[in-house]
């Protein structure tokens, strides 16, 4: 017994890896204020914990980001307490991670108690199911994933937080924030069943609200907060309706029982018509679509840039964003079901995917060129989804957040050495003088850009080789998509590298720029080496067997991924292996990237006078750079028209009839109470009166008789005796 205790303590233990950042939010939120010293030393002033608008600036524009030596020594306790909560989150997930591979199927649950329990109802097929919902977490290879990308990367990004955010007014209440966000994302990852699951998705929904107004003072970051609280509420929505019509289908919650109750229900392919399951998986959709930022509901990450650095990173990279697509992999047992959906999936993505690409062309503010990176690479991921390819959407997740944290952090170094500044037309001739970021963002640049033998060449021509083979070649249109993003991502990315650090210096005049701290730089170092070397665990079959000592991800992720049917004729069925079509395949995509990176290099790297993309898009430029006019279009028909239009007419129909309605109700009731007074007071009371007088006046001369006085009766009796006497004296003789 001792020696399976042994063995299974980290499985046994998964339910605390959620806790422990949690501890570390709580310490933050109820005590953080009393052990952050520059709140402390501000309390003597008279001063809040109040947030600058980010890099050492306060509401009004003043820099302080070198008004102080270095990070606090007594903020040790904070940058102790969290950082390292979250390290040991990491270290029980990969002991828990290490320890399920020795378990059959690879597969543990462990369930602390049922927290939502109601009656029972009868599913579509007429069978009784009760309404619960478990406090639950289940460990198996799409979740093993997902727990050390959040907590791994997770962790760096709060090392590097302790130097970025240094001399931020609120530190402690970053830190809680972070950790809280750690906590709902793990929540959200391990939950074994749809409704736990949502208590992590609508987590960090808040978290996010909370980090990306953490500049509170700043007008746009308050707004860029509401914006993706109220975005995301339309995709949650479509979730909670997705749920509910699954458990009204399958009469389940639980994932380890979704496939169970599709077996025992009869499901088959949707094929011919849009049925339950296609109902379900697309409402699903939707609710992906606004947190994993994809067409129509991506408007609000592009504006998440309004929060600190790190929060980016955190966001973007491994955690919220690609909640989505975890949830489209984790129900891909449904999906396979619901073909049309499928379709939707991959199309939406593959278009989602060129979109923000073109976007990124133009863009000069060095985080959202990076913002709209995130979201065409969350396309690729979708795309991949869609054509039932699910282990490379989960690959080209887990890839992504290695390169993609990397280029977040680097860009807060560059923002930090150049004094706050986040305009790529005022940087340029960096690399000498931030060597390590140079040298790690270059690294994270050539990732996402595809070179081979780096992380995101594996998963994006994975993405396409799957695509290209999916359906018997009936997605060729979205193969052609990804390639074109494939050369636009490449460019979009060295266009950044040599705007930043290429070129001559436009960095303004005055800044001392500097390399960023330790802290800050040993997280960028750290994701450089697994941008390297990530990848390497799901080599395309055409490199050949994969060694016996490297793991391969595609079988890891086997028993938890379900594949489309044959007859689909799916990425995801046994088709022949066309080696020499891959190889080709893989030269074009190689070709493509490198293509991007010399057209950059050679508009960029040198003195450029004006907008070289201006002058070469033309009129699209205009379009490109002012994001199609989506926001003005949605601020048009939604802001305007919905929000204070609709807004008006409801506040005229409140007026109007309701108010009217409830006027009109108070004026019939007191209308109604003066009749029912008047009648109360002249015909009930009066009536009553009437009867009162009545037998008041008729028991008058009883009333005279009946005094109650002794010689009043015995006077009566005197007169009474007195008449009879006189009756007899004076009665005349018969």
């Amino acid at each position: 017994m001792r020696g399976r205790f042994k063995l299974m303590f980290f499985l046994d233990s998964i339910w605390l890896i959620p806790m422990f950042p949690l501890f570390g939010a709580l310490c933050m939120l109820l005590f953080g204020r009393r052990i952050d010293p520059q709140t402390v030393s501000h309390a003597g002033h008279g001063h809040d914990d109040h947030s600058h608008d980010g890099h050492g600036h306060d509401d009004h524009g003043h820099d302080h980001a070198h008004s102080h030596h270095g990070p606090s020594g007594s903020k040790s306790l904070i940058n102790l307490l969290c950082p390292g909560m979250v390290l040991l989150s990491f270290i029980f997930s990969l002991g828990a991670v290490i320890q399920l591979q020795s378990v059959e199927g690879h597969r543990y649950e462990v369930i602390k108690f049922t927290w939502l329990a109601g009656l029972d109802s009868a599913t579509s097929s007429g069978a009784l199911a009760r309404f619960s919902a478990d406090w639950g977490f289940l460990l198996d290879p799409i979740s093993s994933v997902m727990v050390l990308v959040v907590t791994g990367i997770g962790f760096l990004i709060h090392i590097y937080s302790t130097g970025y955010m240094a001399h931020d007014g609120g530190y402690y209440r970053f830190f809680g924030y972070l950790n809280l966000f750690i906590f709902f994302m793990l929540i959200l990852v391990l939950a074994n069943n749809y409704v736990l699951l949502f208590v992590g998705w609508e987590g960090v929904g808040l978290c996010s609200y909370l980090l990306i107004g953490f500049y509170f003072l700043k007008q746009s970051a308050s707004n860029a907060a509401n914006k993706a609280f109220l975005v995301n509420r339309i995709g949650d929505a479509a979730f909670v309706l997705g749920m509910l019509l699954l458990f009204t289908t399958l009469g389940t919650f639980r994932f380890t029982e979704i496939g169970p109750a599709l077996e025992a229900g009869g499901f088959t392919a949707e094929i011919m018509g849009f049925g339950a399951l296609s109902w379900i998986t697309l409402l699903f959709f939707i609710g992906a679509t606004g947190k994993s930022a994809q067409l129509p509901l991506y408007v609000w990450l592009p504006d998440a840039m309004e929060g600190p650095t790190p929060v980016s990173a955190l966001i973007h990279a491994a955690t919220m964003v690609t909640a989505g697509v975890y949830m489209v992999a984790r129900s891909s047992e449904i999906y396979v079901l619901a073909p049309s959906t499928m379709i939707i999936v991959a199309v939406v993505g593959g278009l989602t995917a060129i979109f923000a690409a073109t976007i990124g062309l133009v863009q000069n503010d060095i985080k959202r060129v990076l913002a709209y990176s995130t979201v065409s690479q969350l396309g690729y991921m979708f795309l991949a989804c869609g054509v039932g390819a699910f282990w490379v959407g989960i690959f080209h997740l887990y890839t992504h957040a290695f390169f993609k944290a990397l280029l977040f952090l680097g860009s807060g170094s560059v923002i930090h050495a150049v004094g706050g500044e986040q305009d790529m037309r005022k940087m340029g001739a960096l690399k000498d003088k931030i060597p390590i970021t140079y040298r790690t963002m270059w690294i994270g640049a050539i990732a996402i850009a595809g070179i081979p033998g780096l992380a995101g060449f594996f998963s994006k021509d994975e993405i396409l080789w799957q695509t290209w083979i999916s359906h018997d070649g009936a997605y060729r249109a979205l193969w052609v998509i990804g390639l074109l993003t494939a050369a636009l991502t490449a460019f979009y990315m060295f266009r950044l590298m040599y705007m930043t650090f290429g070129g001559e210096s436009r960095v303004a005049p005055g800044v001392h720029v500097h390399e960023s701290p330790r802290s800050m730089t040993v997280p960028l170092m750290v994701l450089a080496a697994g941008s390297i070397l990530a990848g390497w665990i799901g080599t395309p079959v055409a490199f050949g067997p994969v060694h016996e000592a490297l793991p391969s991800l595609e079988h890891w992720l086997a028993p938890a991924i379900a594949a489309e049917p044959a007859a689909h004729g799916a990425a995801g069925a046994e088709v022949h292996h066309d080696t020499t079509m891959e190889w080709l395949l893989m030269l074009i995509s190689v070709t493509v990237a490198v293509g991007g990176i010399l057209l950059a290099r050679k508009v960029f790297d040198r003195k450029v006078e004006g907008d070289p993309m201006e002058r070469a898009l033309g009129p699209a430029h205009s379009l490109l750079y002012n994001k199609y006019y989506v926001d003005e279009i949605y601020g048009t028909l939604f802001v305007d028209g919905l929000a204070k239009g609709g807004g008006s007419a409801l506040s005229r129909f409140d007026a109007s009839v309701i108010d009217g309605a409830v006027n009109g109700a108070g004026w019939l009731t007191r209308f109604t109470s003066t009749v029912s007074i008047w009648w109360d007071t002249w015909i009930v009371d009066g009536a009553v009166r009437l009867t009162g007088f009545v037998v008041r006046f008729a028991s008058y001369p009883v009333r005279m008789l009946q005094t109650g006085m002794l010689q009043n009766y015995a006077f009566f009796v005197v007169l009474g005796v007195l008449a009879i006497l006189g009756y007899y004296l004076f009665q005349p003789p018969v």
